[in-house]
């Protein structure tokens, strides 16, 4: 039988491995090379997107540390500390 734990944690890398790998086709926007809309009146789109993306991207690693974390494999090295 699955432990829930493992269950959880795999089933967590995954939806982050996915997200990740989405993030890395949507880096390369192609389409706003030769785009000249400015948002706000002042930022250029291509910068708006960018910064619109480091948010995303923070925002997945910041779930993927909640969520995914292996921390039965942190469990188990303290408790081989504690065992010496």
């Amino acid at each position: 039988m699955a432990n829930p734990t493992t269950s959880r944690y795999r089933r967590s890398s995954i939806f982050v491995t996915i997200a990740a790998l989405v993030l890395l086709v949507l880096h390369h926007d192609i389409w706003f090379w030769h785009d000249a809309t400015l948002v706000f009146g002042f930022i250029p789109i291509g910068l708006a997107y960018h910064a619109l993306y480091s948010i995303l991207a923070a925002c997945l690693w910041a779930v993927a540390i909640h969520t995914a974390w292996p921390s039965h494999l942190e469990a188990f090295a303290e408790s081989e500390e504690d065992d010496l």
